[in-house]
């Protein structure tokens, strides 16, 4: 009897491409980057490049939070229901994320990361997320038509911190502010976690369009002194002796 033939290399699966996630707080690897795994085995399986996916986020992303623009005034009139216009971007606006939590997975395991790839995903990131913000003020603007206008310019400004602070924090010297990984500190971490923060903000489009507001205030505060108090952080680490 002939011997069994050579098994060949095992395909990649689903826990093979989770396994090299970058994170993004508790939320993101408890939904989205689970599912983004499950997209990446399936791209992997069609043998797609990984910005294929990183264009999909773009998509997806971007044209969810030009509806929610569109449609803002005619939810405030009561002609198109809060209601199912949040949930829609909530879960349009996960879909979008789990997309951009795929391409890296599949470039990691595919073993096809570049320079230029991780350069699309960014500015896909940025376009995603500028996007999304004028869909959160669009809304609240709506509903609250003598907001500030600084304060939207401040709102828009200190979102995009966390996008920041995640490119800055890649490579071997990226460092935390709050190292530790206790349930209740990656539980304060929420307010930093970009599944958390596209949950709230859908959720307050379909629940509480009125005082939508205010959670931009709250969240311009919580960005702000996290800003702050990384300034604060560095500069005291370069200003000791030894510092750079």
């Amino acid at each position: 009897m002939a011997p069994p033939a050579a098994a060949g290399p095992s395909r990649p699966t689903a826990a093979d491409f989770l396994a090299v996630n970058r994170g993004g707080g508790l939320l993101s690897e408890a939904v989205d980057q689970p599912l983004g795994a499950r997209i990446a085995l399936a791209g992997y399986r069609l043998g797609l490049a990984p910005s294929w996916l990183t264009v999909a986020n773009l998509i997806i992303g971007v044209g969810t939070s030009a509806v929610v623009v569109a449609l803002a005034g005619r939810m405030h009139d009561g002609r198109v229901s809060a209601l199912a216009v949040g949930l829609a971007a909530l879960v349009a606006w996960h879909v979008a994320y789990e997309f951009d939590c795929a391409d890296g997975q599949l470039a990691r395991v595919a073993k096809r990361t570049s320079a230029i790839g991780a350069r699309l995903d960014i500015l896909c990131d940025v376009a995603v997320q500028i996007a999304l913000v004028t869909a959160v003020s669009a809304v609240a603007v709506a509903y609250q038509p003598r907001t500030p206008t600084w304060f939207v310019a401040t709102f828009a400004g200190c979102w995009m911190i966390n996008l920041v602070t995640s490119v800055l924090a890649t490579g071997d010297k990226a460092q935390s502010l709050v190292t530790s990984t206790s349930l209740p500190v990656r539980v304060l971490k929420l307010s930093r976690d970009y599944g958390a923060m596209i949950t709230l903000m859908g959720l307050g489009i379909a629940l509480f369009p009125k005082y939508l507001v205010w959670v931009m205030v709250a969240y311009t505060v919580v960005n702000a002194a996290f800003l702050i108090a990384a300034i604060a952080a560095a500069s005291a680490s370069t200003i000791r002796p030894g510092g750079s």
